[in-house]
């Protein structure tokens, strides 16, 4: 089972519907007196860049955010503090714009190093490298139910997914099932994945417990985390049907 991106190509340009909502009519506001926190007043987003489904001034089709930018950025609703401020929004419309190698929405991090100015590339072979997300997942589209979560990423495809297809909360390696993490997820529920790539393997823990082991190495790997929307109007789903995930802890480590 594999996602459309190896293969599947946007037609014609990647620009949102018309009915698709647009950053100039979401920015953020604030009742008069109180203080809206920025994600970075949650997450240490010192070595990510954003990529949003959009595209404005912006360099990038779509849209990324570097720093130091990233350090003081919002924009409501695709990238910005939670009600409750203890955690950071990530959505993507199924309408939105798209990277040049797929045909779905993100509003993502991608791993960065040197304070944001160079792109993460380590390899599994040396070293222990780990990502842990607490987060949960709040919205997916109505007609495809599917996002993406989480990732470990190459310079050419994805390495594994942590997927939310429907209720089925699973681990997906180079298009293959690899296992299950939750197979009743409710949305909203928070939980936390930890990602753990050393030694030629890849290990995955949900909540403390280990759930998967898969022999894998290579190169060029990167992290990313937030909200890949699985879906687009061509699936069916209107241009406002969207993914939609909540980050509450993001930490990378590398030794």
């Amino acid at each position: 089972m594999s996602i459309s991106e190896k293969t599947s190509k946007p037609e014609g340009e990647n620009k949102p519907p018309p009915s698709t909502p647009l950053p100039s009519s979401l920015e953020l506001s604030k009742p008069a007196g109180e203080s809206v926190p920025t994600p970075s007043a949650i997450l240490n987003l010192s070595n990510w860049k954003l990529t949003l489904p959009i595209e404005t001034s912006h360099p990038g089709n779509p849209d990324e955010i570097q720093q130091p930018e990233l350090g003081t950025y919002a924009l409501s609703p695709y990238f910005e503090v939670n009600g409750p401020k203890d955690g950071v929004t990530f959505r993507a419309y199924a309408g939105g714009v798209t990277t040049s190698g797929s045909s779905y929405p993100r509003s993502e991090l991608r791993e960065m190093t040197n304070s944001g100015k160079q792109s993460a590339s380590w390899s599994n072979n040396s070293g222990t490298h780990t990502l842990v997300i607490k987060q949960a997942i709040t919205h997916l589209p109505a007609l495809k139910p599917d996002v993406v979560a989480g990732q470990i990423h190459d310079a050419a495809d994805y390495v594994i997914l942590v997927r939310l297809d429907g209720k089925r909360l699973y681990i997906q390696s180079q298009g293959q099932f690899d296992g299950d993490l939750d197979t009743d997820y409710n949305l909203g529920t928070i939980f936390t994945v930890k990602i753990v790539a050393a030694e030629g393997r890849i290990n995955v823990y949900y909540n403390d417990v280990q759930k998967v082991s898969y022999l894998k190495s290579g190169n060029g790997y990167y992290f990313k985390a937030g909200s890949y929307t699985l879906s687009n109007t061509s699936k069916g789903d209107s241009p406002e049907a969207y993914g939609e995930v909540v980050i509450y802890e993001l930490q990378v480590s590398h030794s």
